[in-house]
C-alpha cells in the first residue's frame, strides 16, 4: 500500500475483519443467551471472566500494543528488519515470563479475587465458589490474548490488517463451539464454557503465527530485560497502566456494585455492554488500530502535518459512523435486545432490563469511541502521561457518578456514570491534543461534531414517530416480526441519515490526500 491510499484500504481492512469478529461474539452471547440466560450462574461467569480480562486490557490489548508499536516502528525504520525482530523475540519471552507468574499467583488468590470484586454473591448458595473455579479455569486466557495481541502490534507494523482483525473471530468460534461440543457432556455445563474461552484465545494466537512467518519472523526465547527498546516499551508502559488501571477500577466496582443489586444486573450490564461493543470494535477499534502505526511511521519521520491529517480523517470517520449508531441504539435498542437475545432462559423482562442499561453507554458511545482514536496520537508520540492523566480524571468522575445515579436509575445508573466517564475523558484528550500535536485545529473537530450530532439527532427524531406508529407497533414482536422491525428502521434510519449529512456537507472524503475535515 501507499503512503497515501493506506489509511483508507487499511480502516476497511481491520472494519471488515473486526465486523465479522463481533457478528460471530453476538452470536457467542446469543448461544450464551440461550442456554444461560440472566442467571446466576451466568452471573458467575461474567464476574469470573471479568478478572483475567481486566488483566488483558492492561497486559495486552490496551497498554502493552500501544507502547509496543511506536518502539518496534521506530527500531524498524532506523535499524532494520534484523534489530526489531530481535527485539520482538525478547518481547514474548518477557512477556511470556511474566504473565506465567501472575496466572500462578491468579489462581492462588482466585478465591479472594471473587470475594473482593463480588462481595455480593457469597449471600448465594454455591454462587462465589462457582465463580472461584470459573476464574481458575480461564485465567491462562491472559498469556494467551496477549501473545495474541504482541503479533497483531508486529503484523499491524507491517501493514498486515486482514488477519489480525479477524484473530478475535476464533476467538468467537472456540467459545461457541464449546456450548455444542463440550458443554452438554459436562455435569456443569458452564464449566464447558470456560474451557472454551482457553480454545478460543489459542486459536486467537495460532492463526496469526503464518503471518508472522511470511514477514521473516521466527519465535525465539530470549530473555534479555536490559533491551534498550524493551526499557523504552517498559517505559512508555507504565503510565498507560496507570491510566488503564483507573479506568478498570471502575470496571472492577461496577461488578461489585452490581452484585449487590438485583439478580441479574450484571447480566444485563454484560449484555448491553456486549450490544455496544459491536459498533465501537468495528468502527473506533479499528481507527486506532490503524491510526497507531500509521501516525507512529510519521512520528518518526517528524511529520507533524501528516499525524494532524491522518487524527482528522479517523476522528471524523469516527463522528461520522458512530452518532447514528448511537441514536439507532436509543430509539430502537429494544428491538435490537430481544431479536438478538429474547429466546430460550432469556426472558421479556430480561430484554426490558438489558435496554435500560444499553440506553445509557449509547450515550457514552461517542466517548469510548473518541478515546480509541485520540489516544493512539499521543501513543505514536511517545506521550503516555497526558492521556493516564485524563483516565484518572474520569475515574473520579465516573465513581461520583454512582452516587447520583444508582439512586435514580438503580443498575442502569452503572452504565450512566460509566458513559459519562467515557466522554469526559475523549473531552479531555481531545481538548489538550493540540499541546503535542501543533497542526491540530480544534475549531475545525467542533464543526463536524455539531454536524453529526445533528445528523443524529434528526434520524433519531424519524426512527422514534416510525417507532410509535400505529402500523409499525401492530406487527408484534415474535422472531419474524422483530426482523421486519429493525429492516424498516434501519433503512429508513441510513437513507435519512445519509440525506441530512449530505446537505450539511458532513459526507467524510474517502480521497487519498488531504483531510476528511473541511474547513
Amino acid at each position: 500500500m501507499s503512503s497515501k491510499t493506506s489509511f483508507t484500504k487499511a480502516f476497511s481492512l481491520v472494519a471488515s475483519g473486526t465486523f465479522f469478529s463481533r457478528i460471530l461474539g453476538l452470536v457467542r452471547e446469543q448461544v450464551f443467551a440461550h442456554y444461560f440466560g440472566a442467571t446466576m450462574v451466568a452471573d458467575a461467569f461474567f464476574a469470573a471472566f471479568r478478572i483475567p480480562n481486566l488483566l488483558r486490557d492492561l497486559f495486552a490489548e490496551g497498554a502493552l500494543s500501544s507502547a509496543f508499536v511506536p518502539v518496534f516502528k521506530r527500531e524498524l525504520n532506523e535499524n532494520g528488519k534484523v534489530a526489531a525482530f530481535e527485539l520482538a523475540q525478547i518481547c514474548f519471552a518477557v512477556l511470556t515470563t511474566i504473565l506465567a507468574v501472575i496466572i500462578a499467583l491468579g489462581a492462588l488468590l482466585a478465591p479472594y479475587l471473587v470475594k473482593l470484586m463480588a462481595p455480593g454473591f457469597g449471600d448465594i448458595l454455591g454462587k462465589a465458589e462457582l465463580t472461584t473455579q470459573l476464574t481458575v479455569i480461564m485465567f491462562p486466557f491472559l498469556l494467551l490474548v496477549a501473545l495474541a495481541a504482541l503479533a497483531m502490534s508486529i503484523l499491524n507494523s507491517f501493514d498486515r490488517f486482514a488477519v489480525p482483525a479477524l484473530a478475535p473471530a476464533l476467538f468467537n468460534i472456540g467459545v461457541i463451539s464449546a456450548a455444542f461440543l463440550i458443554c452438554p457432556y459436562l455435569e456443569r455445563p458452564i464449566i464447558g464454557m470456560a474451557v472454551g474461552v482457553l480454545l478460543g484465545g489459542l486459536g486467537q494466537f495460532a492463526i496469526q503465527i503464518p503471518g508472522l512467518r511470511q514477514i521473516g519472523f521466527r519465535f525465539k526465547f530470549r530473555l534479555n530485560f536490559r533491551h534498550p527498546g524493551l526499557i523504552q516499551i517498559g517505559r512508555l508502559m507504565l503510565p498507560m497502566v496507570g491510566g488503564l488501571a483507573a479506568g478498570r477500577v471502575n470496571i472492577f466496582v461496577n461488578t461489585m456494585l452490581a452484585s449487590l443489586l438485583a439478580a441479574g444486573s450484571v447480566s444485563y450490564l454484560t449484555y448491553s455492554y456486549r450490544i455496544m461493543h459491536l459498533p465501537l470494535g468495528m468502527i473506533a477499534v479499528a481507527l486506532g488500530t490503524v491510526a497507531l502505526p500509521k501516525a507512529s511511521a510519521l512520528a518518526a519521520e517528524n511529520d507533524i502535518e501528516g499525524i494532524a491529517a491522518t487524527f482528522y480523517r479517523a476522528i471524523h470517520l469516527c463522528f461520522f459512523l458512530v452518532f447514528p449508531v448511537a441514536a439507532f441504539f436509543v430509539v430502537c435498542g429494544d428491538e435490537v435486545v430481544g431479536l438478538l437475545f429474547q429466546h430460550g432462559r432469556f426472558e421479556a423482562a430480561d430484554t426490558v432490563f438489558t435496554y435500560r442499561a444499553l440506553i445509557w453507554y449509547s450515550f457514552g458511545l461517542i466517548g469510548f469511541a473518541g478515546v480509541r482514536v485520540t489516544a493512539p496520537i499521543f501513543y505514536a508520540l511517545k506521550d503516555a502521561v497526558r492521556p493516564m492523566r485524563y483516565s484518572i480524571i474520569s475515574v473520579l468522575v465516573n465513581l461520583a457518578g454512582y452516587f447520583v445515579f444508582i439512586p435514580i436509575l438503580d443498575f442502569a445508573g452503572l452504565a450512566a456514570a460509566t458513559a459519562l466517564g467515557g466522554l469526559v475523558n475523549f473531552g479531555l484528550l481531545l481538548v489538550n491534543l493540540p499541546k503535542v500535536v501543533n497542526g491540530v485545529r480544534l475549531t475545525r473537530v467542533f464543526v463536524v461534531f455539531l454536524r453529526s450530532v445533528l445528523a443524529a439527532a434528526l434520524t433519531g427524531f424519524l426512527l422514534y414517530f416510525i417507532s410509535i406508529s400505529v402500523w409499525y407497533v401492530s406487527w408484534g414482536s415474535d422472531l419474524s416480526a422483530r426482523i421486519i422491525k429493525l429492516a424498516v428502521l434501519g433503512g429508513a434510519g441510513l437513507v435519512g441519515y445519509l440525506l441530512v449529512s449530505f446537505a450539511l456537507n458532513n459526507i467524510p472524503s474517502l480521497k487519498s490526500s488531504g483531510t476528511s475535515i473541511k474547513k
